[in-house]
């Protein structure tokens, strides 16, 4: 079957309120202790599939615990996920249990509904081995409303790893459920939760927990866009390619917001999600009208969270890129750290707000309804509208190429900007048009897309220096610097952007 959850980080400050809301009467407390497993190389983790034996009792009758195996794998990243489950006998397996050789009976997947999960996997008892273990205390209710029925689970707990004790991460998380009922019942609910005690989502499981215990880290490394997992095709109607193209961006989005919310200060993460809801931003702006259910707040939402991010990835650049190339050339030390220090809002404030928490869950429950009834602007097909599109923005670049030296800073930006929303476009609709000349189409775009970047970088840089200068002197030789060189690489995106004239679409 499919589990259909989501799954919050709960910021300490609302803890004690939100557990007025779970620990009710009705609620009920269990014990769990689950054990992983996978192969030595956790070839399974690699492929989204987790497999652990957990023993699950309630609080006082730990004498009526039940053996609980369960594989888990596949879904959309945000709301479903493949679970089988299946009971073991509990003496056997409290007997394996304590005397060490608990191992899961792979025996029973053989002609299951998750059979394909492990397709690609020859898979025999001996193949696995204990990997972590968790020991959570669990507290749950039911929410019920025409027909309807949720769970909300309160974990707490920690990731043990399996050779090394002392090696170990807290759980501390909240879990909606749909047992029963319509999706949309599940995400209003985790909206109205969400805006009552500033939940923040997260992508992060229980066994990605584990593996990044085993991996010594505190976060998953930072998310690109994967276009792979975008499910478009050539008949689509334009609702429906729009909802995959939101879809896709939320893949990217979510588990980068994920990691900055519960604290992760790499940059990476940061630019990354950035990316994600610059490619969000391109689609909502040119595809907005394939689709009436567009909630038009999204955008100014996403745009603010994006500006207060830049913020600070345009500090940190200059702090960790730009600073550094100016020295190699001969500059004195510039210290950019107090500027980004003193921001106001961080990028977990900016991630962390309610707002943008709750555009989110509404992208998430867009992405994942159904677009019947949903109308596009005209009668076309996607691959129609798109081509459209695709053409009218390739003749503005074409145009702007033949005079990008002359064009004012605001008018280069927009340049930039364009050639980037082209790209993306294209991206998005590469699956409804032949690989091979989508694949050239692109191969035109990428070296100008970096030659405009790195001018778009001297060109901010060029301005926090000359701003710079009224507290540091030493500021003024990147002034200079960028100065001198400001005409030549002018040219230099010219001259690229003349190569993409040239490029054979593929539209």
């Amino acid at each position: 079957m499919q589990e259909i959850e989501l799954k919050f980080f709960v910021p300490d400050v609302k803890v004690d309120a939100l557990m007025r809301q779970v620990d009710i009467k009705s609620a009920k407390k269990q014990s769990l202790s689950a054990h992983y497993f996978d192969t030595s190389d956790q070839s399974l983790a690699k492929d989204g599939v987790a497999i652990r034996i957990r023993k699950e009792s309630e609080a006082g009758r730990e004498q009526d615990a039940e053996w609980v195996q369960t594989l888990k794998s596949g879904g959309d990243g945000m709301l479903a996920r493949l679970e089988h489950n299946h009971t073991l006998d509990a003496s056997a397996t409290d007997r394996a249990h304590k005397d060490g050789t608990l191992m899961p009976d792979m025996s029973i997947y053989t002609d299951s509904e998750v059979a394909d999960a492990l397709a690609d996997f020859d898979l025999q008892k001996q193949d696995l081995v204990r990997q972590y273990s968790t020991e959570v205390t669990r507290i749950t209710r039911l929410i019920r409303k025409d027909g309807n029925m949720i769970e909300v689970a309160y974990d707490e707990g920690k990731v043990v790893h399996g050779t090394d004790s002392n090696k170990q991460m807290p759980i501390h998380e909240l879990e909606f459920e749909l047992l029963r009922g319509n999706i949309d019942f599940l995400l209003e609910t985790a909206k109205t939760w969400c805006k009552r005690y500033k939940l923040c989502l997260s992508t992060v499981t229980k066994a990605e927990r584990g593996g990044l215990l085993l991996a010594d880290k505190t976060h998953a490394d930072a998310t690109k866009s994967d276009l792979s997992a975008l499910t478009v095709n050539k008949k689509m109607s334009q609702p429906e390619f729009m909802r995959a193209v939101v879809l896709n961006c939320l893949q990217q989005i979510l588990p980068n917001a994920t990691a900055i919310a519960s604290g992760s200060d790499d940059g990476n993460h940061v630019h990354q999600l950035r990316v994600g809801m610059r490619r969000l931003r391109t689609a909502l702006k040119l595809f907005g009208d394939f689709s009436s259910d567009i909630n038009p707040e999204w955008a100014p939402i996403l745009k603010q969270t994006f500006s207060l991010l830049g913020d600070y990835r345009d500090r940190e650049i200059l702090e960790l890129k730009t600073q550094p190339m100016l020295e190699a050339e001969g500059s004195p030390f510039v210290d950019w750290s107090p500027e980004r220090n003193a921001l106001k809002v961080s990028p977990l404030d900016a991630v962390r707000a309610n707002d943008f928490q709750l555009t989110l869950l509404e992208l998430i429950a867009y992405a994942t309804s159904n677009p019947k009834g949903d109308k596009g602007a005209n009668g076309d097909s996607a691959k129609q509208a798109v081509s459209k599109i695709l053409d009218k923005l390739f003749k503005k670049i074409r145009k702007a190429s033949d005079k990008f030296a002359e064009l004012d800073i605001e008018a280069q930006h927009d340049v930039r900007k364009r050639l980037k929303s082209l790209r993306y476009i294209s991206e998005f609709a590469s699956p409804m048009f032949k690989k091979k000349k989508t694949k050239a189409f692109l191969k035109y775009l990428e070296p100008a897309q970096d030659v405009l970047g790195e001018y778009n970088d001297s060109m901010v840089g060029h301005e926090f220096y000359q701003a710079k200068t009224t507290s540091d002197p030493n500021a003024w030789f990147a002034v200079g610097y960028f100065g001198a060189n400001e005409a030549h690489h002018a040219k230099e995106c010219a001259t690229s952007l003349k190569t993409v004239k040239d490029a054979p679409i593929f539209w």
